[in-house]
């Protein structure tokens, strides 16, 4: 399935103003913005944390799943989709990170 079909699967973020990731020194490393362009992949990073807790490395393989063929321009061109090399690193590295939702007030 495509990227955008997988989107439409998910929950929706519409309530969600940013998304922020943290490391385990509890220091934030990225922030992903409810915005155009950003709003696919906090749709997501969010569905992951929910149903894994926290980002880590099987959630990171069901996140490039979800990312589809984005996944694999990622791949070809590292460092032209960073929430995606995000989840490669992650696989690499076996880290994990803490998710923090921010609702619209």
């Amino acid at each position: 399935m495509a990227f955008a079909d997988n989107v439409k699967q998910l929950p929706s973020v519409a309530h969600l103003a940013q998304l922020e990731l943290r490391n385990a020194a509890g220091e934030v490393v990225a922030c992903i913005p409810n915005q155009p362009g950003k709003a696919g992949s906090l749709a997501v990073y969010a569905a992951l944390a929910a149903k894994y807790g926290r980002i880590d490395a099987a959630a990171a393989e069901e996140g490039l799943a979800l990312f589809a063929e984005h996944t694999d321009a990622a791949r070809a061109h590292p460092g032209s989709h960073p929430n995606i090399d995000r989840l490669f690193h992650l696989i690499r590295s076996g880290e994990a990170l803490e998710v923090k939702l921010t609702s619209i007030t």
